[in-house]
């Protein structure tokens, strides 16, 4: 039994589902699959029949993978029909679950879940001669082949960017780049996740809400309508939810009030935003630990930082040459060389000759001499 748990119980993790199902077997059952009447698969239940009105997502996704249907009776009369699949439900629950894991992410969480998956295949059940690893390996050479082409499991929505740089999906709000304010976008809505496009191009991803009436911005998408206006980035939402995050460290908060010092509110925090926008083009790790080497040292410009982050990707792939041009605590202080600086001293030589203003001389001459014709003829 594959399992996979989802912060959702939409059709698009009932999809997901399924498709990491059938990659792990590797393959599709030739048999009738067990459904019971779930919302997802079924659209109304025919009387007291085995018959379905199925939703038309849900048949399009079954006929892909030929996945044919049973469904169980609904209530009591169809609770024997599932046994066992309630059965193993309440033993991986009991033994995996019981307590409850405490994981950071849906992710971690379905790592283990893989991990008791590959434990339980080695387990014998009741008095079985055979390990459920070992009644499968004759089974699987039994199941259709997997669809070369994949299915998308997201639902599609193409909503309007509202003047706040959001959207609405069902009924939580998304932040978009500015740019694309009043503009029609396409969002794909997975079950833990959704991804705007912007035509083919991906300009957003989030995480997404379960809560309904929620909103999740993302500081990076308003930088800059901030810069422009950086009175407004204290009290700035995306900025609350960049520190519940882990994204506006601490350090962050202490490079930010040393430049206000130095440089006033309005400079200060337009360096900041400086700083927050080299994230686009560093990694966020690089750009957090130089950003304490410069407080340290007292080197409060966007260019200092990002000249250090540089440095710091340099040190992964040449060690050797990845040395720091900040000082260092218990170290004699050194200048801090600002960007700028730093690309004058890497320029190439200069071979080319000084320019020379000489010709312009001859321009001087002819003025001088056509005046002075000027000045005999009106004397004549």
């Amino acid at each position: 039994m594959q399992r996979r748990v989802f912060a959702s119980c939409g059709q698009e993790a009932f999809f997901e589902g399924h498709v990491h199902a059938l990659r792990t077997l590797g393959g599709v059952p030739r048999s009738k699959i067990r459904y019971d009447n779930l919302k997802s698969a079924v659209a109304q239940v025919l009387g007291l029949s085995r018959a379905r009105v199925e939703t038309d997502r849900w048949i399009a996704f079954r006929s892909h993978f030929n996945i044919e249907s049973f469904y169980c009776r609904p209530g009591i009369e169809g609770a024997h029909e599932k046994g066992g699949v309630e059965g193993m439900i309440g033993y991986f629950r009991r033994n995996h679950f019981t307590p409850v894991p405490e994981v950071d992410s849906l992710a971690e969480l379905n790592e283990m879940v893989d991990q008791w998956d590959l434990h339980d295949g080695h387990r014998r059940i009741g008095s079985r001669p055979r390990t459920v690893d070992e009644y499968f390996a004759v089974e699987q050479p039994l199941l259709m082949p997997l669809p070369e082409e994949p299915f998308e499991t997201g639902r599609l929505f193409t909503p309007r960017v509202d003047r706040y740089s959001q959207i609405a999906v069902r009924t939580n709000r998304y932040s978009v780049p500015t740019r694309l304010i009043g503009k029609r976008v396409r969002v794909v809505l997975h079950a833990s996740h959704l991804v705007v496009y912007d035509r083919n191009v991906e300009v957003a991803r989030h995480e997404r809400l379960i809560a309904k009436g929620s909103c999740r911005l993302d500081l990076d998408h308003y930088l800059e309508a901030l810069i422009r206006k950086p009175g407004a980035f204290p009290g700035a939402t995306a900025l609350e939810q960049a520190r519940s995050a882990g994204k506006f460290t601490p350090v962050h908060d202490a490079w930010w009030a040393q430049a206000r010092k130095v440089h006033g509110e309005r400079d200060g925090t337009r360096a900041l935003i400086e700083v927050l926008l080299l994230n686009r083009h560093l990694a966020h790790e690089h750009v957090v630990a130089r950003l304490a080497t410069a407080l340290r040292a007292g080197a409060l410009t966007a260019d200092a930082v990002a000249l250090e982050a540089r440095k710091a990707a340099q040190t992964e792939d040449e060690p050797t040459t990845g040395a720091s041009i900040l000082p260092v605590p218990g170290q004699a202080p050194a200048n801090v060389t600002s960007l700028h600086e730093w690309r004058l001293a890497h320029l190439p030589p200069d071979t080319r000759p000084l320019p020379s203003v000489a010709p312009y001389d001859q321009l001087l001459r002819r003025r001088r001499t056509s005046g002075s014709d000027h000045r005999e003829g009106e004397a004549q």
